[in-house]
């Protein structure tokens, strides 16, 4: 019996998280005028490198990377070319193609991305949501990303992604970006 209720107490206390954190989502809208103002194209266009980690639903640290970007832009058209280093060894490419729309929003894909990613900037703000095929060991699973990035100055740029499952955030990833060239 003890065990049933200890069980019971862990689920609710994952439902009550769940719904304060939906409660307490920010909108984009907030970051309007906010400096400096935020342009994906221009940002990313050229060499970028990041350093970031993941953590999971706890707050323990589970992973530790480094990503190298190249950013082409031709038009409408953003290219990023993402190679990750793990601190296991372990690498990962990811290769973005991101169109930029009439009403400020952004579409994206890649090849482990499922459909296709949203986005839109706001001040110093940018709102990026995905789904993503995350490999774990042998398996792999289906997680939605809710990226917000910061532009903190013209070098730099803050990325803070809530990963959730069903609803209910298992992870977080938190990255560093700073331009190499521009």
């Amino acid at each position: 019996m003890m065990e049933w209720t200890r069980g019971l107490r862990r689920v609710l206390t994952v439902l009550v998280s769940a719904i304060v954190l939906v409660a307490c989502s920010t909108d984009i809208e907030e970051y309007q005028g906010r400096e400096p103002a935020f342009n994906l194209f221009e940002y990313f266009e050229g060499h970028t490198k990041a350093w970031g980690m993941v953590q999971d639903f706890t707050g323990d640290q589970t992973r530790r990377f480094e990503v190298d970007i190249k950013g082409t832009v031709a038009g409408n058209t953003l290219t990023l070319d993402e190679s990750f280093v793990y601190a296991d060894g372990e690498t990962q490419t990811r290769v973005w193609t991101i169109t930029r729309h009439e009403d400020g929003t952004y579409r994206g894909t890649a090849g482990d991305i499922v459909g296709t990613a949203t986005g839109i900037v706001a001040g110093n703000a940018l709102n990026w949501r995905y789904d993503l095929v995350v490999p774990v060991g042998e398996n792999e699973y289906q997680l939605h990303f809710d990226d917000w990035m910061f532009r903190q100055d013209d070098d730099r740029l803050f990325n803070v992604t809530s990963m959730r499952k069903w609803g209910i955030e298992v992870g977080k990833v938190t990255l560093f970006f700073e331009r190499v060239d521009k």
